[in-house]
């Protein structure tokens, strides 16, 4: 029950529209009792009820008399509007029931109206909380989760609080008031029948409760089921040329239907759990009605003149416990919807409530530039168990160019990761400025990077687009003038429609070198002081890697730029070239100064001409 009070929270800024669903319920309530209770008039009018109506408005004389007071005064009312005509009394009694089922459709309807935008307004803010959650969540989380387990929560999960906890909230004021009424009702009419009425309810309730104890457990296991074939599918869509490539469409394929079938077989058992809820309840009511049946019927027949029942009374009696059967019905779905959305919502909550420790401290500083120089200042830092850097320290002055080279795995990318903060070194700290990064606001430093990847990381949008992702105002001259420093305009400007051509999901219209000069052009329209180029070039063919080159050497001039390079070539001209072996620096200068050291460097450069 936490998890449907944590969800109900996002309620609150539609709190108009929930008022206006719960007056609405009440009223639903109120009429659809009143429906059944306007049956009495009309029955004792065709049953000929020997009373003679009064002929004197009655009086109200107490809490106890309440329902003979209420049958009077409606007696008193017929008998003024009808004059003693039977006829006209029928056509009032059933004039008087239109009325009420008028009215309780219309409380109805306001109802659901109220709701539709209480549950529409919820499931939207709770779907754009997790998505922003998730794109705020640090890279060490992300990487730890399938993605189609994240896909799984942030649709499937969400959709089914929308239909388990949300529907729920339909309940909550119509259905109890409902059955309260009733049995207000049933309680004047008659206290020894109602006394079946409160020994029945609390065993539906406990029988009802057994069935559905397992239904969480249940739900959690298909919804996680769920979450494994939508990884299979998102990493097939993703590595199809890979799987085609190598034959492996059956492995896939099985791997695939092994998810299908297994969430299939989750999916049986519990739906069929669900499904118990209703004949269960239903099965339930009806023995209490049989019992009602019987004791009532022979106080009826019996005559007891202690008993106010006589055969119309009997009934509209009867009509409000099978009134009771609906609601009671209604209620035991929704109890195991809570059951079933409580896995949902813990799998929402989890994603809404893991912790963030790259989140901006209470007092961060926003900077505007960047003056002097970067500092690395004894720095530690692990993925895991063992240390990528250990002790490293480096600076960095403005206008400077490093490199960072050495075999893979001796620590250059995690150096790219913690200057963007998408990591926390685990000790030392990074200086900009003299400022450590981590009392910064990581938009505000995050502003003055530009990031080029070794895999070109494009959106299924027009070029134009594409490029503005770091400057939203620029201005179709300077995308234009970005994409001439990235050598890219060459091939743009050949395009059917320019900057305004759609590049596909990913890019892939456009080939790898194209897509390259692109990501460069975006970095340059961004236009930030400082430069991070992570093996831009390693995945390119000779021809294309010339291209960015000189594109890279164009977007660098007058700025400082940290060079993660795999291919030496590119980086003989960098002011200083620091040499990784195994989280350490080896050794460090410029590029002829490290050959003529006749070490790591030496061996690096060696091997790659050799190649």
């Amino acid at each position: 029950m936490n998890h449907f009070f944590n969800i109900l929270r996002y309620a609150k800024p539609y709190k108009h529209y929930a008022i206006g669903h719960i007056i609405s319920n009440v009223f639903f309530a109120l009429f659809g009792t009143l429906s059944f209770v306007a049956l009495k008039p009309m029955l004792d009018v065709i049953f000929e009820k020997g009373n003679i109506p009064p002929s004197e408005k009655p009086i109200y004389t107490g809490f106890m008399e309440i329902g003979e007071y209420a049958e009077n005064s409606l007696a008193f009312m017929m008998n003024e509007f009808t004059g003693g005509d039977k006829s006209k009394a029928l056509l009032f009694v059933i004039g008087l029931i239109i009325v009420m089922f008028l009215l309780k459709n219309i409380a109805g309807y306001l109802a659901n109206y109220f709701l539709v935008f209480l549950r529409n307004g919820v499931i939207r803010d709770l779907r754009n909380k997790v998505y922003k959650k998730t794109i705020e969540l640090p890279l060490s989380y992300l990487s730890e989760q399938k993605k189609g387990d994240i896909l799984s929560r942030v649709t499937a999960d969400v959709f089914d609080l929308q239909y388990s906890f949300l529907s729920v909230l339909e309940l909550i004021i119509r259905e109890p008031l409902t059955i309260i009424f009733t049995i207000i009702a049933m309680l004047i009419i008659s206290p020894q029948l109602t006394l079946f009425v409160f020994i029945f309810i609390p065993i539906m309730g406990i029988i009802i409760s057994r069935i559905g104890k397992s239904l969480k457990r249940k739900s959690d296991r298909v919804q996680k089921e769920q979450g494994v074939f939508l990884s299979t599918l998102e990493e097939t869509l993703t590595g199809l040329r890979i799987i085609k490539g190598f034959s492996a469409e059956n492995k896939f394929n099985e791997k695939f239907q092994e998810s299908t079938t297994r969430f299939y077989h989750f999916s049986n058992k519990l739906l069929n759990r669900q499904n118990l809820a209703s004949p269960t309840s239903e099965f339930l009511g009806i023995l209490m009605i049989a019992v009602i049946l019987w004791y009532g019927g022979n106080l009826v027949l019996g005559g007891d003149t202690n008993s106010l029942l006589n055969g119309s009374t009997f009934l509209v009696y009867m009509g409000l416990s099978y009134n009771i059967l609906t609601p009671a019905k209604a209620i035991s779905r929704g109890l195991y919807n809570i059951k079933k959305g409580g896995a949902a919502a813990e799998r929402i909550q989890e994603i809404i409530d893991a912790p963030n420790p790259l989140k901006d401290k209470p007092n961060a500083i926003e900077i505007d530039g960047f003056n002097n120089q970067i500092e690395f200042k004894n720095i530690f830092f692990k993925y895991q168990d063992e240390y990528v850097l250990k002790d490293f320290s480096l600076t960095i002055p403005k206008g400077k160019t490093v490199a960072l080279v050495g075999q893979s795995g001796s620590g250059k990318s995690t150096i790219a990761n913690l200057i963007t903060r998408f990591y926390d070194v685990n000790e030392g700290e990074i200086l900009i400025d003299g400022t450590n990064i981590r009392n910064l606001t990581t938009s505000s430093l995050r502003s003055q990077l530009g990031i080029v990847t070794q895999d070109a990381i494009l959106f299924n949008d027009s070029i134009k687009n594409n490029l503005k992702l770091g400057k939203d105002d620029a201005t179709d001259e300077a995308i234009i003038e970005a994409l001439k420093v990235a050598n890219a305009w060459e091939f743009v400007k050949d395009l059917p429609e320019g900057i305004e051509t759609n590049i596909g999901d990913a890019g892939n219209k456009l080939s790898g070198g194209q897509k390259q000069r692109l990501s460069i052009a975006r970095a340059v329209v961004k236009s930030p002081p400082i430069m991070v180029l992570d093996e831009a070039t390693s995945a390119l063919d000779t021809e294309s890697e010339r291209l960015v080159q000189v594109a890279l050497e164009n977007m660098m001039k007058n700025r400082t730029s940290i060079v993660i390079a795999h291919r030496l070539s590119t980086i003989q001209s960098a002011d200083e070239i620091i040499v990784l072996n195994k989280g350490e620096i080896a050794e460090q200068g410029k590029h002829n100064e490290l050959i003529a050291k006749n070490g790591i460097y030496k061996k690096l450069v060696d091997m790659q001409s050799f190649e």
